[in-house]
């Protein structure tokens, strides 16, 4: 009699996904594991990694080094913080992530003591700048661009990031050939056109072809512009001053809730584990009013 195999759950268990985040389709484990290996000369040192996510409306930028108990964030900004700035408006757009990344860089420095010696590109004019080390100081802060699940084509927004963080003090080991603006035949990047995309002069394009060809759709999706009396020419002043103002004082600020008060209200919601008695009492006095009944 020939053997057949039952295919039951213990054999399917052999050649499952190993990992539960990947199976979920949220971590790309092969990219995760050349971003947090360290060289064996390093003796235990960090490697971090700036991580860039973005959802529908917001961008986070976080500086993380991994451990083997877990990751821990030495930074983190994320575009809700904008509007303290001066952006209100579009933060989950490339400009918005530019600042953000350009936010998350000053506050590493700061943290690290390292805020005056590396002041990063103060006036963006669109060119591919690296960080490089000063003479008889200590080396840049040096992070790796995780970009997650994201795809990275030409334009993408988490470059957006990067560029912001670099241009913020940070050494984040890159080329020019991802960011708006670059020609894949000549290989030369158009500093103008990554300029515009720092200044939000793609936004006001977009604003202005709108208003002519198309005066409703202009109202729907500036509206929140058009209420502030906001017009495209001003954007790019609006942006500078942002850029400025981050640099003033990019630590974030403290939280004005009471504690307590929101303590209170959580614990409103809370069910506490019955004792043995009172587990006992509650089947007695469902016993009883069952007898009623």
């Amino acid at each position: 009699m020939a053997f057949q195999s039952v295919k039951n759950s213990a054999y399917f268990s052999r050649y499952q996904t190993k990992y539960r985040r990947r199976r979920e389709g949220k971590t790309d484990y092969y990219a995760r594991k050349r971003l947090i290996s360290q060289a064996k000369n390093k003796y235990n040192a960090p490697k971090y990694r700036l991580v860039v996510r973005i959802s529908n409306r917001f961008v986070t930028c976080q500086i993380v080094s991994s451990k083997v108990n877990g990751d821990y964030v030495l930074a983190s900004a994320h575009s809700s913080e904008l509007p303290r700035y001066g952006i209100k408006w579009g933060l989950a757009n490339w400009t918005a992530a530019y600042a953000t990344g350009l936010l998350v860089a000053r506050r590493a420095l700061i943290k690290l003591g390292l805020d005056k010696k590396y002041e990063g590109v103060v006036e963006p004019e669109g060119e591919f700048e690296l960080t490089e080390a000063i003479e008889d100081g200590p080396r840049p802060f040096k992070v790796f661009l995780d970009v997650g699940l994201k795809r990275t084509s030409t334009g993408a927004r988490v470059f957006g990031a990067m560029k912001g963080a670099s241009d913020g003090g940070l050494y984040v080991p890159h080329s020019p050939s991802r960011f708006p603006g670059w020609d894949i035949e000549t290989e030369e990047l158009d500093d103008e056109t990554l300029r515009k995309y720092i200044y939000g002069g793609h936004v006001a394009e977009y604003m202005e072809m709108l208003i002519d060809d198309d005066e409703e759709r202009y109202q729907k999706q500036f509206s929140s512009l058009i209420a502030d009396g906001i017009e495209s020419d001003q954007l790019e002043d609006i942006y500078a001053e942002a850029y400025a103002n981050i640099r003033e004082n990019p630590l974030p600020e403290k939280s004005t809730k009471d504690k307590a008060a929101i303590k209170a209200e959580s614990l409103k919601y809370k069910q506490n584990k019955l004792t043995n008695a009172e587990r006992k009492a509650r089947v007695q006095a469902k016993i009883v009013a069952a007898g009623r009944a």
